[in-house]
């Protein structure tokens, strides 16, 4: 078994011991949304400002869905899957019609059209005051009101979203990508539908980011309004940088950096977006592969000396 997976097995078991299990939840549903963002950005070149559009409109729909139809957890999360892969087609399809600045200030834009209809959707949403009351319901038997219990559910989910993201990134689709990512035009050119790949790519990423929208919403009890805004599509960019983009295990590094320090370090110290800042402008000045391109210069300078 490669090393990475091993310690991120160590990880997902030692992590509940460290931190209340709630953050450690909200770390690998952070990563999951994390790997999708990652697809989009790391592997196929797509600097997307519309994440939490995916995000955010499967926590409303599935987060309804449990509240007012008592949807039990599993079909919760279909739900949440289906709405991710769905909406992003439809954003999808406009942006991949344009490509550079355009393509980024329309990801921005069509977010903003999201937004603003959950913030006047006041019947549904719940409008500035977020949907609350979003049950945690049970499945199989299993209640997963008890943190510990909906911990070990998530990561497992996160597990199997690694794997399958680690299929699909080796895959011959992954290949194509990267060879997109590289040079859009010699991809094109060799007989590439390039549109058709990105496309494909952006609905593969809001599938992921929809699954975690869900597990959100049961988290916490109530999707608030930040879900599907701005920020939060800034904020797993900001964390798939930091830990790496374009390697499968930068979105989980990034996801330990960004939720350890929005949930650790601001109770001790309110200015901690600062650190934040400070290791992205090192990211983008010394490290572009960010944690695991530092890792990997550590390893082998360390092999070199021995």
């Amino acid at each position: 078994m490669k090393r990475p997976i091993v310690l991120i097995l160590a990880a997902v078991f030692l992590l509940p011991l460290v931190v209340r299990p709630a953050i450690a939840s909200e770390i690998w549903l952070f990563a999951i949304f994390g790997l999708g963002a990652n697809l989009l950005m790391g592997y196929t070149g797509l600097l997307s400002f519309g994440q939490s559009t995916f995000f955010g409109s499967a926590a409303y729909v599935a987060g309804w869905l449990m509240k007012v139809h008592g949807l039990n957890a599993l079909l919760a999360l279909v739900a949440g899957v289906g709405v991710g892969a769905l909406s992003a087609a439809v954003v999808g399809y406009l942006c991949v019609q344009r490509s550079g600045l355009y393509f980024i200030m329309l990801t921005f834009a069509l977010n903003q059209l999201f937004y603003f209809t959950a913030y006047q959707w006041t019947s549904i949403t719940g409008g500035e005051d977020g949907m609350p009351g979003v049950p945690r319901p049970a499945f199989a038997g299993v209640d997963f009101k008890d943190p510990l219990v909906y911990y070990g559910f998530v990561s497992l989910l996160f597990l199997i979203a690694l794997f399958l993201m680690k299929r699909i990134t080796d895959s011959p689709l992954g290949k194509i990508l990267q060879a997109i990512r590289e040079n859009e035009v010699r991809a094109e050119a060799v007989g590439y539908n390039v549109p058709r790949f990105k496309l494909l790519a952006f609905v593969i990423g809001g599938a992921f980011s929809g699954l975690a929208g869900v597990l959100y919403a049961m988290l916490f009890g109530i999707v608030p309004l930040e879900a599907i805004g701005f920020v939060t599509s800034g904020n797993v960019v900001f964390a798939t940088l930091i830990g790496g983009s374009g390697s499968l295990y930068g979105p989980v590094i990034g996801s330990f950096v960004f939720i350890w320090l929005s949930e650790s370090v601001s109770t001790l110290w309110a200015r901690w977006p600062l650190l934040l800042g400070v290791a992205f402008v090192i990211v983008v000045l010394f490290l572009r592969g960010g944690v695991v391109e530092a890792w990997s210069r550590l390893w082998q300078s360390s092999k070199q000396k021995l």
